[in-house]
């Protein structure tokens, strides 16, 4: 899809809140609102694939597991896609054979050595169960909006995201605390033929004003205290700059890494440096964009 035609209108969550009010006033039908529902999320899906996929390729799960294959040279599709699918039990082992509760360290070793995750976070991507990987598109759509040309994707996983927004044309840099999805993430961006920054957060700091656009996508609830965080994105933002993530976790028995329990502290300490909250998702996904103040 023409990214000019996702800017004619507004953003997806905005719109499906105001489509079912006009469903509950009897406006429309609620078999109409669906189909709305559905077209609209599918536009930014078809938005999402056409970033992702490989050259060749029409299917993302089938895509996206070709790049797995690659990863560790195996072509038989349905042993990766199995991995994939069990990536989720074999983390929560990882996580309870490596995590202390009063070793920090012990939570950089688990992201920085797990050879599950790359797994999990592909599958996550393929939108095969779950469609709230779209919102880095809802992510990709307000930046557009509001101009943003340098962002920072805060814990870039295995570098989605940053293909999504390179794509598109913004500069982007990637921060994460493993090494071992940092190393995939710049495979992926270079097969593809872009350029990007990657920022190994156990060695180095994000440089001060350095981007007017933030995600931090699902990340928060991986840090135990967010708010000790919120300090060094704020300042490699811009004035103006907006930051947009998901800050917010329920408890999983299936995913005992996220450990975060309190983000009040975190909402604080944006309000303390002046950030404002200029869009929320109170409809699909509960994402949320805080922006910096200008002056």
């Amino acid at each position: 899809m023409n990214v000019n035609t996702i800017l004619n209108e507004s953003l997806v969550p905005s719109r499906l809140k105001s489509l079912w009010a006009d469903a509950e006033g009897g406006r429309l039908t609620k078999d109409q609102a669906y189909q709305r529902q559905q077209e609209w999320i599918g536009a930014y899906a078809a938005v999402w694939a056409d970033a992702l996929l490989l050259p060749g390729e029409t299917d993302l799960k089938h895509s996206l597991c070709r790049e797995l294959g690659r990863l560790e040279g195996n072509e038989d599709l349905a042993v990766i896609e199995q991995r994939c699918r069990n990536a989720v039990v074999q983390m929560k082992e990882d996580w309870e054979a490596c995590f202390e509760e009063d070793n920090p360290q012990s939570v950089v070793k688990y992201y920085d050595q797990s050879a599950h995750y790359i797994y999990e976070l592909m599958w996550w991507h393929t939108l095969a169960e779950d469609q709230s990987p779209l919102a880095y598109v809802t992510a990709l759509h307000l930046a557009l909006q509001h101009g943003c040309k340098a962002s920072l994707d805060f814990g870039a996983g295995v570098g989605a995201g940053a293909v999504l927004f390179a794509r598109h044309g913004l500069s982007i840099a990637l921060a994460d605390i493993s090494s071992t999805l940092l190393n995939f993430s710049k495979r992926r961006l270079e097969a593809r033929g872009l350029s990007a920054t990657y920022l190994d957060l156990k060695t180095t700091s994000i440089p001060r004003e350095s981007c007017d656009f933030i995600t931090a996508m699902d990340v928060f609830e991986h840090i135990a205290q967010p708010e000790e965080h919120i300090d060094p994105l704020a300042f490699a933002l811009r004035p103006g700059g907006i930051l947009f993530g998901r800050f917010s976790a329920e408890p999983s028995d299936d995913r005992p890494s996220h450990i975060a329990r309190d983000f009040a502290p975190m909402f604080a300490r944006l309000e303390q440096l002046g950030f404002k909250e200029c869009w929320k998702d109170d409809w699909l996904w509960g994402h949320q964009a805080f922006r910096k103040p200008k002056a």
